[in-house]
């Protein structure tokens, strides 16, 4: 008895449904021209997103904005050249970061917030501030989930957010960062959700929720998410692989609602 056949789809059907790169033709041995442009676009654009200067400044006055008090605090490295060459000085602040935020550690808090740049600045200058405004509600909701600290930190690497959350005396930290750019995506930003932040925490004990961009989670979607995982870690006391997100057995309050152009 011979096998039903497999029903194949036109790869060109392919381009509608994936922003990879697949069916370009060809002219020749090479690629079209057209194609050969719009790799070289892309990029460069993602070499400009991760050596894009950070607006910290600017940051912080739209967080203002939102009602939140900011601290601001950068790692390490002195600059992005010293932060794409050390990546290990973008996971720990500089000395003086550390004595401020010492400073205004007044007691425990539930949970941290620390926004850095990350490889892309371009991701947290058009994500940032509008994901924290969806987030905003969904942890106030019900019994309340209270952020204690926010910190902008520059020349941060996902680690920095330990260190900062240990000292602040946090449960737990929540770090958004702008990931490492890609040709179809130089803006994406990432959140990473830490129990018990301290240095030298390992990628394992960490929940992620990434590709919070245009063509990718919205910011209703990935708000929930992230609600949901600082609740659950809060209250299971655990994050990362002991942590698994169960999110999408909840309908979101709202979601699907697209990114702004």
């Amino acid at each position: 008895m011979s096998d039903p056949a497999i029903p194949r789809r036109p790869t060109l059907d392919l381009r509608s449904l994936t922003p990879a790169r697949v069916a370009l033709g060809r002219s020749g041995a090479s690629l079209p021209t057209r194609a050969l442009l719009d790799f070289t676009l892309d990029h460069a654009r993602a070499r400009d997103a991760v050596h894009a200067v950070f607006d910290a400044p600017r940051l912080v006055a739209d967080l203002c904005a939102l009602g939140l008090v900011v601290t601001e605090a950068n790692s390490r490295a002195v600059d992005r050249g010293d932060y794409l060459r050390r990546p290990d000085l973008g996971r720990r602040l500089d000395a003086g970061s550390a004595e401020s935020l010492a400073r205004s550690a007044s007691e425990p808090c539930q949970l941290a917030l620390v926004i850095g740049d990350g490889l892309s600045a371009a991701a947290v200058h058009a994500h940032a501030a509008a994901l924290v405004m969806r987030l905003l509600p969904l942890l106030a909701a019900d019994d309340g989930v209270a952020i204690g600290h926010v910190v902008v930190a520059s020349g941060a690497r996902v680690a920095l957010g330990d260190e900062i959350g240990a000292i602040l005396g946090a449960r737990m930290v929540a770090m958004l960062i702008g990931e490492r750019p890609g040709l179809s995506a130089p803006d994406s930003l990432g959140a990473y959700l830490t129990f018990a932040p301290k240095p030298g925490r390992t990628d394992a004990e960490r929940n992620c929720v990434s590709n919070i961009h245009k063509a990718g989670l919205s910011y209703d979607e990935a708000a929930f998410k992230i609600a949901w995982l600082v609740r659950e870690g809060l209250a299971r006391e655990v994050t990362g692989v002991a942590l698994k997100d169960e999110s999408a057995d909840r309908a979101p309050r709202r979601i699907g609602t697209a990114l702004p152009e």
